[in-house]
């Protein structure tokens, strides 16, 4: 393709996630190279370059923009980043030209605003700071509370590229044997700081055409993920509910650290996404879980109050912690989600809680980065909850770091790993 064409087709995906701004950005951007498959590997990854640079500086570009007297269309979000890399106007004009595979000519207006772009680069430090921060001005405050004057080094980091951890299956391989799979497959990751199954490339790369991959020696998950599971300290013989399962990520992880020996139940609202953990238990060689899907009137959680040894709880939540992977999510996100989300987690605890067995333990888990759906959330449980209390984990998977204390919140910029918070509730003896 040539970069007017690659350009056009940076402009066509954004416009597809503008006419779509609920769904994750990944999830559009995965079907229109679906449907695209004429589209190769490099012009892939040249439109998905444009087009996240865009994500990255949405509110900054939305504002010096309008500041520049235009609209924020698609067009011109990506003609004022070609600027900010240092295109002159008339290298824009020339890129936006007409033809089948291309953007089409800039009309007078967007001329115009290119022109005024071009001769006016301001200085990011006289933006308004929610915009310069790249979140809604609702969302500063909340920010603030949580990282005080640490919140621009934190959301400094959220705008930086995520590395792509894997999770070693002990059920299969160790982590030695299993970076010698992947250095077959010219994958060289390293330990990971944390975790003591983890492993790390500085990238996305195509893990999942290894052969370790295929062969369930590792899987996709980041170090913060692993280490939730490892502060629920499920061991062989238990039983364990994960009560929002999804595909199942944490599931798999659960039924390794039990050796397969036990019972887990994974739970969730979603068929398809239970549906889509299958494939992913039998690649890893997982036999010892049962998949539950909760429906309206349901009578399956009462029938088996008070038998779980280990319940964790991975909350649906803003996902505030995965604004590396998710750019966009940073501006989908009102406020009125976050309290709607505050009171389905509170929903949701009470209910879980009534599954753990007396001396039994539960982990609440969110990747999320502010405190209303972390800490403040867990005191409001215990001060509903009196039979439960605050307790130190245990096992010996934790790093020593992570094991003073009942609660943890991890960082990008603290930790290198996505935002997490988790935290441990025993149910008192009767």
């Amino acid at each position: 393709m040539t970069p007017s064409a690659r350009l056009a087709a940076a402009i066509d995906l954004l416009a597809e996630m503008d006419a779509a701004p609920r769904r994750p950005a990944d999830a559009t951007a995965n079907s229109f190279f679906r449907e695209r498959r004429y589209i190769g590997g490099g012009d892939r990854r040249a439109i998905s370059a444009i087009v996240w640079d865009v994500l990255h500086h949405w509110r900054r570009t939305e504002w010096w923009i309008t500041q520049a007297g235009g609209d924020a269309t698609p067009r011109l979000r990506v003609a004022a980043r070609q600027v900010a890399g240092g295109m002159t106007a008339g290298d824009v004009a020339q890129a936006f030209v007409e033809g089948r595979f291309a953007p089409g000519a800039l009309d007078r207006d967007e001329r115009h605003t290119v022109d005024v772009l071009a001769r006016d680069i301001p200085d990011e430090q006289t933006f308004p700071r929610a915009v310069r921060l790249e979140i809604p001005d609702w969302l500063l405050p909340h920010l603030e509370a949580t990282f005080g004057e640490r919140v621009e080094e934190e959301l400094a980091a959220m705008s930086g590229e995520a590395s792509l951890d894997l999770r070693i299956n002990t059920l299969r391989t160790d982590r030695a044997a299993a970076c010698k799979a992947l250095a077959r497959d010219g994958l060289h990751p390293e330990p990971t700081a944390l975790s003591p199954w983890g492993l790390r490339l500085p990238s996305r790369l195509p893990v999942t055409s290894s052969a370790a991959f295929r062969d369930g020696l590792v899987e996709i998950q980041d170090e913060g993920s692993q280490l939730v599971v490892a502060m629920l300290g499920a061991a062989p013989e238990m039983r364990v509910l994960d009560y929002c399962a999804g595909a199942g990520g944490k599931t798999l992880a659960i039924a390794m650290t039990m050796q397969n020996r036990g019972h887990i139940v994974a739970c969730d609202v979603s068929a398809p996404r239970l549906d889509g953990a299958v494939k992913r238990l039998r690649r890893a060689g997982v036999h010892n879980v049962e998949r539950h899907l909760f429906v309206a009137g349901d009578k399956w959680a009462k029938r088996r109050a008070g038998s779980f040894d280990r319940v964790l709880v991975d909350a649906p939540c803003s996902g505030t912690g995965t604004w590396r992977r998710n750019p966009d999510a940073r501006v989908r996100l009102r406020e009125t989600d976050l309290s709607e989300l505050v009171v389905k987690q509170a929903e949701i605890l009470d209910r879980a809680s009534a599954l753990v067995r007396p001396g039994g333990r539960m982990v609440y888990a969110t990747c999320s980065i502010l405190d209303a759906e972390n800490r403040s959330q867990i005191t409001a449980f215990l001060e509903r909850h009196p039979e439960f209390e605050a307790v130190l984990p245990e096992g010996d998977e934790l790093p020593e770091i992570l094991r003073g204390a009942p609660m943890f919140s991890l960082t990008p910029a603290v930790n290198g790993t996505d935002g997490f918070f988790a935290a441990v509730l025993k149910k008192k003896e009767a």
